[in-house]
């Protein structure tokens, strides 16, 4: 494939990448969110150690899940461009 064909197959799939990554996160925030209410993060003082953690790692979920669909899309539209 020459590098025109690269670039613009790296721009599809990378835009496709994110777009599936942008439908599929206001359920991931749901489902954070309930899970949230159902640990009793809102209140620090009653939580035993291991549901402090199962809360932290909960709540890093949403900026992790971000951070890898955007470095994914990046990756293939990169990849494409280097070709």
């Amino acid at each position: 494939m020459n590098k025109k064909g690269s670039i613009y197959l790296g721009l599809a799939l990378g835009l496709m990448i994110w777009i599936i990554g942008v439908l599929i996160l206001p359920f991931i925030t749901e489902d954070v969110t309930t899970v949230r209410v159902a640990l009793n993060c809102a209140s620090s003082s009653e939580i035993t150690g291991g549901n402090k953690i199962s809360c932290l790692f909960i709540g890093g979920l949403v900026p992790y899940y971000i951070w890898f669909f955007s470095s994914m899309a990046l990756g293939l539209l990169i990849g494409g461009l280097r070709e």
